[in-house]
């Protein structure tokens, strides 16, 4: 047996020797990637809070303008003005000898081109109807051109009604048969 041991004992002189212990190398600390946190629940803005959206509107029409210094310039910047807002109610040609209505109206316009106004002078009594039509044109036709050289202008012109329900104003009248 002692050469058994012996023999033991020479053998474990050639076994490798233990492999060296491995000390634990600590790297360089990296960022711990966190969740994500759950998503906020939504919450609604209160009305008050909420911008209202502009309400649409037209721009405002286009004022012209008068250079007209007196009322008697001013009619025929009006009666033109009248002409171009109802050109299919305008009696194109001569004018025959028998209408059914003629009217006289005085008409108040402000330095914005507003109607403030309007008078007759001598009102086609026997036709209401053409009366109450002739102011709903005149009003129709508003704004009118704005009086730049006074604060506001009074203007006189005479309708001449068809009984077609066009009409011609003096000032711009092709004449009578």
């Amino acid at each position: 047996m002692t050469l058994g041991a012996l023999g033991m004992t020479w053998l474990s002189g050639c076994s490798t020797p233990p492999a060296p212990v491995q000390q634990a190398v600590t790297l360089p600390a990296q960022p711990a990637v966190l969740p994500e946190p759950p998503p906020r629940p939504f919450v609604a803005m209160p009305e008050r809070l909420i911008p209202e959206a502009p309400a649409f509107s037209p721009p405002p029409p286009t004022v012209k303008k008068s250079l007209a210094r007196t009322a008697k310039e001013y009619r025929h910047d009006a009666a033109s003005h009248l002409y171009a807002q109802h050109q299919q109610r305008i009696f194109k040609g001569r004018l025959p000898p028998m209408l059914e209505a003629v009217g006289v109206i005085h008409v108040n316009i402000d330095q914005r081109g507003s109607v403030k106004a309007i008078q007759w002078q001598r009102a086609p009594k026997h036709a209401p109807q053409v009366m109450r039509e002739i102011e709903q044109l005149v009003k129709a036709a508003a704004p009118y051109p704005a009086p730049l050289h006074m604060s506001q202008v009074t203007y006189t012109d005479v309708w001449l009604w068809h009984k077609s329900g066009k009409f011609q104003l003096d000032t711009l009248t092709e004449g009578q048969d």
